[in-house]
């Protein structure tokens, strides 16, 4: 695919270099060759847009000039991910029923739907158009799913939870699984408490590879429009995610924790149970959250205070030593006659 083409197509201006470049593929700035198109958007990889054997490079307006031919777009990040798209066509499932399916008779499929190989659709269940169902995958009773479902294989949607349209389940998924409840009793035994409250994806949700999205004992757990979750991310009964907010890998968070709109938790965060974040707050890697956060604040650390002034601490930290030794020798010299 020719350069100028490429910059047509995500809205690019090309800064120098020939328009008929041929491009045949993309990759990392670091492992790109001749022939392949890759970006810069993290001022870290800017010396190696000096070095770099690509043949061309996605950069923001004001990036300084190189040899290297130059994409000048406003996000390069984003139009990466375009071109990304151009060269890379995930497969294409044709509507279609594996013998080795189970349908209960009750369930209402669109006509336009792939269901692979040993899929388990039970009674009740409706899904809509364009919905793929690969291998293993199982849908319980009551379900109810919008257009576009996309469920890889050994994803599991449980009873009576609703699920709207383009969303996305990767290998593993549980959605709706039973919240951790238990009370206990008069021995000290610990008695189940029933979860009967489903668990809701919005549209455009994308729920990645292990995760668990509880459902709630009474009410809802509910992630809203948009949000993406990552690996191995634990969302607990009766909590409430924000319209596109995204919680990185191995994120916890307790029951009925509330989380705002556009909120980022990076890898390892923890949250407390019914806590509120607030709207475009973020919590940096391996924070541990046990009270409210306000809304745009930054937090880190544990019990997560603002990030500038953990990263003070932090800095202190590394400071003891130095510090006790001086405390230590002040005390000697005041103790002197």
């Amino acid at each position: 695919m020719k350069l100028s083409a490429i910059a047509q197509a995500i809205g690019a201006r090309l800064d120098h270099g020939s328009p008929e470049t041929e491009i045949t593929g993309v990759a990392g700035i670091e492992a790109a060759a001749p022939g392949q198109i890759t970006f810069v958007s993290n001022p870290k990889y800017t010396p190696l847009a000096r070095t770099t054997k690509a043949s061309a490079i996605i950069v923001t307006d004001d990036f300084p000039a190189v040899s290297t031919a130059l994409l000048r777009s406003k996000n390069p990040y984003l139009d990466f991910a375009r071109v990304l798209e151009l060269f890379y066509q995930p497969p294409r499932y044709a509507p279609a029923l594996h013998a080795t399916a189970v349908i209960h008779p009750s369930a209402k499929i669109a006509p336009s739907a792939h269901i692979g190989p040993y899929v388990v659709i039970g009674e009740d269940v409706h899904i809509g158009s364009n919905a793929v169902l690969l291998a293993h995958a199982v849908i319980y009773r009551g379900v109810t799913i919008g257009d576009n479902f996309f469920c890889h294989s050994h994803a599991v949607v449980r009873e009576f939870c609703r699920i709207g349209n383009n969303v996305v389940l990767q290998n593993g998924v549980v959605v709706g699984g039973d919240g951790f409840g238990f009370s206990k009793d008069e021995n000290g035994h610990w008695r189940k408490i029933v979860q009967s409250g489903p668990t809701i994806l919005e549209d455009d949700v994308e729920i990645q590879a292990n995760s668990c999205i509880d459902r709630a004992s009474v009410g809802e757990t509910r992630i809203a429009r948009g949000a993406k979750v990552d690996n191995l991310v634990q969302v607990g009964h009766g909590s409430k995610v924000g319209e596109d907010t995204l919680l990185c890998a191995q994120v916890g968070l307790a029951g009925s924790t509330e989380v705002g709109k556009k909120v980022i938790l990076a890898g390892q965060v923890g949250v407390a149970g019914h806590c509120h974040i607030g709207d475009g707050a973020i919590a940096t890697a391996q924070s541990g959250i046990p009270n409210d956060v306000a809304r745009g604040a930054v937090v880190s650390g544990y019990p997560a205070i603002d990030n500038k002034l953990w990263r003070r601490c932090v800095a202190g930290f590394n400071r003891l030593p130095e510090l006790v030794k001086l405390l230590r020798k002040s005390e000697q010299l005041g103790r002197r006659p």
